[in-house]
């Protein structure tokens, strides 16, 4: 798969007066004295929770300036271990290697890659009826066996599949690999720079397949699947059909839902991680951390995300504190 420079899409976000605060510090000054800047980049996965809890951890800490940047969980790793950046944002596990080069990390969140058909498939109907199987997944973007979508659904239809795959290093394609028993690079089809410009390849394919980190696969304000695509349902049981437990994907609140209960399969359900070289000694960025993990939670599942459980919050506020 050709390699493509990862772009940066920074986000600086103004200012705003403690007293637009959704919660008070009253009696904290030295929060509301906290200054400086944060700066993050990495998973596409993870850039809209950041943005949002940047935006809420301004309002009570209105000196910290935050600057964030998507571009792929390879380069968030990359900038983070390079010291370009406070913060990574990784949205697949973390590597031995990379640990003996200094990442440090905690968990923030938790959400999931969905398969996705453009919404006019010529086999849409049976496709939704029927779904796939993680058999057919895998001779679709491993072995690439299957050729047309009749082959998926049994029926006559001689479509061709036409298979789009992410060309930026990620989470999404290696949790996918994950999940058909291969890796990133073994993923066929054309190769398609990040998670917008994924979902937008398949939009644009009456034939195009692909996958997407859920906040890209459904509409932040409507909650419903994004328009021109539909997330073709994985039957889990591969019975050749979708029953009432497997049938959760039409509305955004939906598949958290399943994803929290464990009804959606890990992978390519997964953790999604904040990374930083060594235990950050910055206040600022502690303290956000610090907030991500606490206060910041209430934010996580009006965003499209899924809490991590107490115990495994706990946990992970217990590594920050050097605990």
């Amino acid at each position: 798969m050709r390699a493509m420079m990862a772009i940066m899409v920074p986000v600086l976000f103004a200012v705003l007066h403690p007293g637009t605060a959704a919660h008070s510090d009253a009696g904290q000054p030295e929060k509301a004295t906290l200054q400086g800047r944060i700066t993050l980049s990495g998973a596409w996965a993870l850039y809209p929770m950041a943005v949002r809890w940047a935006e809420e951890f301004q309002k009570t800490h209105p000196g910290v300036k935050f600057d964030i940047g998507a571009g792929g969980a390879g380069k968030g790793m990359a900038d983070c271990l390079a010291g370009v950046v406070d913060i990574g944002m990784v949205s697949r596990e973390i590597y031995a290697e990379e640990v003996k080069k200094g990442a440090w990390w905690v968990s923030v969140t938790k959400d999931a890659v969905v398969p996705t058909v453009n919404a006019d498939n010529p086999a849409r109907e049976l496709l939704l009826k029927k779904g796939v199987t993680r058999e057919d997944l895998i001779r679709v973007y491993i072995t690439g066996e299957i050729k047309a979508w009749g082959e998926v659904t049994g029926g006559a239809i001689s479509s061709p599949v036409q298979v789009y795959t992410r060309s930026d290093a990620c989470g999404a394609a290696q949790t996918w690999a994950e999940y058909l028993g291969g890796k990133q690079e073994d993923l066929l089809g054309v190769g398609v720079y990040g998670d917008p410009g994924l979902a937008e390849a398949v939009r644009q394919d009456r034939n195009g397949t692909g996958y997407n980190n859920i906040n890209y696969a459904y509409d932040a304000k409507t909650r419903k699947q994004v328009a021109g695509i539909a997330i073709l349902p994985i039957d889990l049981n591969a019975d050749r059909v979708i029953t009432e437990d497997e049938d959760f994907y039409l509305y955004r609140d939906d598949i958290t839902g399943a994803i929290a209960d464990g009804r959606y399969p890990s992978p390519p359900a997964r953790d999604l991680h904040f990374v930083c070289r060594g235990r950050p000694e910055k206040e600022a960025v502690t303290e956000f951390i610090k907030w991500v993990l606490t206060d910041g939670q209430q934010y996580v599942p009006e965003s499209g995300y899924i809490k991590l459980t107490d115990e495994k919050l706990k946990a992970e506020l217990g590594h920050l504190q050097g605990q």
